[in-house]
């Protein structure tokens, strides 16, 4: 499996191996915050389990639903300069909260806000820390073997 993928003109990480990094500091991330905020639970039963769940969930609600409520409300996030998009992202985490009934629960609005633009800022963290640098090394290396 080649890690690095040379697309266009611009390198790239293989899909899958970028689909790892996201979810392993996603749940990273997940699991920090319900440390820090009582008003997030995670069923203790398989904590790392259900929080890995939890950010397989959000990821699949990313790709699916997301792009449609994007579309749906861009005439309220350009009215609000967009200041609706993190309510997209909690709403987002709402419903993760509804397909995993009692194994999770938001019971504060406002810190599950909290959470949705943490997650936001994390994304571009990895990308900009640990994707791009990355990329650059493994670009380094395929050009030594050219």
């Amino acid at each position: 499996m080649k890690l690095l993928i040379k697309d266009k003109g611009k390198y790239r990480l293989n899909k899958f191996v970028d689909w790892v990094i996201y979810m392993f500091f996603y749940t990273i991330v997940l699991i920090c915050v319900s440390s820090f905020f009582k008003t997030m639970y995670i069923d203790d039963s398989h904590y790392y389990i259900y929080s890995f769940l939890i950010v397989l969930i959000v990821y699949f609600l990313d790709k699916g639903i997301k792009p449609t409520l994007v579309k749906l409300t861009m005439p309220l996030t350009a009215i609000t300069l967009g200041l609706f998009y993190p309510f997209i992202n909690l709403f987002i985490l709402k419903m993760a909260d509804w397909i995993l009934g009692s194994h999770f629960d938001l019971k504060n609005i406002w810190i599950a806000l909290f959470i949705s633009i943490l997650l936001t800022i994390i994304n571009f963290i990895v990308d900009k820390l640990i994707i791009e640098p990355l990329i650059n090394i493994l670009k380094k290396e395929s050009e030594k073997f050219e």
